[in-house]
């Protein structure tokens, strides 16, 4: 029997490496243009998904190739703490002047998003000689250890991998979903019955939680959790590894919100998908550990960083996050439009570009996950890779570039107002 060469590679696959690599797509990628990607039989899907959020400025930009390309001709690697570059300084600079606040700033720059979150409470603990971290229920900040251990979702993240580092604690997050009066109440509790707020070193959030549901935190709790860090003087991180870079329709989410963390969390789209991350933040809270303490053999590599260059370039020459909002507006009309046709369609929400729609099954309050998986089944065989999300899995989240084409933009709309009646009637 003569098997298509997806099928031989998915054999590959199986035999080489470990299930816990869990994989969506049964196709394998060969090229890709912008919002376009072909896989190597041929077949050409719009991508949905941009690497979860990594590709706001679309596969391939032309700006961003360049600049690896220039950077590569020079050098690939030195060890930033071995032999600095200078490229590494004026990136630095350029994410002290872009971050919200005019407070003096400094940044180290990482690898992955799960080490900005490490770091950045490492930072935080070494700053305030404490150890409590507290966290919120559905939040995701990446799989190592410690960062799992923040992660406020169980399967498949958490479950088996157990015990988790001490002293970390989760609230209820105050979205849409829940009471900020219930919050306020459950994290006063948490300072009565598990830790005092002068051991307290951190709290972290996203202010539009990604893998947990595209949960977007309330303005007022933001005021919030500013004045109850500012009262005991805990250090207040904004994770905003998934919501950064246009994808919210500004450059950082917490834009929206007018208020300044005393650390930020970024990577993702930060490099045009060139792995780097970066933790930003107040200069005195920053320059808290002892040389040696913070850093990395990857840290910071020139081709990322040089891709990041051109990202931000790119970012405010094509005025991506602008162009993000507008396309988010377009999307929710397209997805408001379905919801006669579509009854399971319980919610739709988000921030410019970050945009979801949630399900639960017909006329009930029960969350409907077999339904998110039709519908991204439905649009895959037409040609639209989307990703799920939330901690019930009922929730279809999108995540296009900012760059792409209008004819491609519209036609992925065109498969939604298929796909999703399709996965409807299929109940």
């Amino acid at each position: 029997m003569n098997h298509s060469k997806n099928e031989q590679l998915m054999a590959r696959k199986a035999a080489a490496t470990p299930r816990g690599v869990g994989v969506m797509g049964s196709f394998f990628a060969d090229r890709a243009d912008n919002a376009e990607l072909w896989d190597v039989e041929g077949r050409r899907f719009i991508d949905f998904a941009g690497g979860i959020a990594v590709m706001n400025t679309g596969h391939g930009h032309p700006k961003v190739v360049a600049a690896i390309e220039e950077q590569l001709k020079r050098f690939t690697h030195t060890c930033y703490q071995v032999v600095p570059y200078e490229s590494y300084i004026a990136l630095a600079e350029k994410l002290n002047a872009m971050t919200p606040g005019t407070h003096a700033k400094k940044t180290a720059l990482f690898s992955t998003g799960a080490e900005a979150v490490e770091n950045a409470i490492k930072i935080a603990r070494y700053s305030t000689k404490r150890s409590g971290v507290i966290a919120f229920s559905g939040a995701f900040h990446g799989r190592s250890l410690f960062a799992v251990s923040l992660t406020g979702k169980v399967q498949p993240y958490k479950a088996g991998f157990g015990p988790f580092p001490p002293e970390i604690y989760h609230a209820p997050f105050p979205c849409h979903c829940a009471n900020l009066d219930e919050v306020k109440k459950a994290v006063h509790h948490l300072f009565k019955a598990d830790i005092e707020p002068s051991r307290v070193a951190a709290i972290i959030f996203e202010p539009v939680q990604g893998e947990g549901g595209f949960n977007v935190i309330q303005a007022e709790a933001v005021r919030w959790l500013r004045a109850l860090c500012d009262e005991h003087g805990i250090v207040l991180i904004a994770d905003e590894i998934q919501t950064a870079f246009g994808r919210t329709g500004k450059m950082f989410a917490m834009e929206h919100f007018d208020v300044v963390p005393d650390l930020m969390c970024i990577a993702k789209s930060l490099a045009g998908g060139v792995p780097l991350s970066a933790v930003t933040g107040k200069a005195e809270i920053m320059d808290a550990p002892a040389p040696g303490g913070l850093g990395g053999t990857y840290a910071g590599n020139p081709l990322a960083i040089a891709a990041a260059h051109a990202v931000i370039d790119v970012m405010t020459e094509e005025r991506l996050p602008e162009r993000g909002q507008m396309l988010g507006d377009k999307l929710k009309a397209v997805l408001e439009g379905l919801r006669g046709e579509v009854p399971q369609i319980v919610d739709i929400r988000g921030l410019g570009a970050m945009v979801a729609v949630e399900f639960n099954r017909k006329g009930s309050a029960e969350p409907d996950a077999d339904m998110a998986k039709r519908v991204q089944a439905e649009a895959l065989a037409r040609g639209l890779i989307l990703l799920s999300c939330g901690v019930n899995g009922n929730v279809i989240r999108f995540l296009f570039p900012l760059t792409i084409q209008e004819p491609v933009f519209d036609e992925a709309m065109g498969i939604l107002r298929a796909a999703l009646p399709a996965a409807a009637a299929r109940a």
